[in-house]
């Protein structure tokens, strides 16, 4: 094995590991951080004036992108197992309706967001994320408003809240993929 491949696997295993994280940590933060904690309800956080939102998009924002680069570097059915890992750890932080929520949701929009990603990958790394990852958002954000709280009162801060890490990523992003075309590191 090379050396390109042996980081090409070890730059995938963080990411597979933040990835999984990413379902875990947005519950937790659901119910335990927030500028204000609504009762029987999640902990919120403001995402743009006068806009809140559940304080876990900020995980799954960076959760989108992560799921594009675990793709990247391990394949495919990584990114399945890093939510069904995600999905498991989630029952130890968080009542078993929101996990089920979150991981339904989380299941759907990061499937969503393959079916983006994969075609447009070889157009590039940036273009790629970018794009499936708005997909993604949005996904994830109706069904699980719908399917945690039965209400959508809170989608404009979901989709603000989750595209600000979309954005705030970018930058890393451009930075991996002009690195690995100077070093001549090529996706899995």
């Amino acid at each position: 094995m090379s050396n390109l491949d042996t980081r090409r696997r070890i730059e995938g295993v963080v990411f597979f590991v933040a990835f999984a994280c990413t379902i875990p940590l947005a519950n937790w933060l659901i119910g335990n951080v927030g500028t204000v904690c609504v009762p029987d309800g999640p902990c919120l956080i403001p995402v743009a004036p006068g806009i809140v939102a559940p304080s876990g998009v900020l995980a799954i924002g960076a959760g989108l992108v992560l799921r594009d680069l675990v793709q990247r570097r391990l394949g495919l059915l990584w990114s399945f197992a890093a939510i069904a890992i995600g999905a498991i750890l989630s029952f130890f932080f968080a009542p078993p309706a929101l996990v089920i929520a979150s991981t339904v949701a989380f299941a759907l929009s990061e499937t969503a967001d393959l079916l983006v990603y994969t075609p447009l990958q070889r157009r590039g790394l940036v273009l790629a994320a970018f794009a499936s990852s708005v997909v993604g958002l949005v996904i994830d954000s109706i069904v699980f408003l719908t399917l945690a709280f039965g209400s959508l009162d809170l989608l404009p801060g979901q989709v603000i809240g989750k595209f600000w890490m979309v954005l705030a990523a970018l930058p890393v992003l451009a930075w991996i993929r002009s690195r690995d075309r100077r070093v001549g590191m090529v996706p899995a």
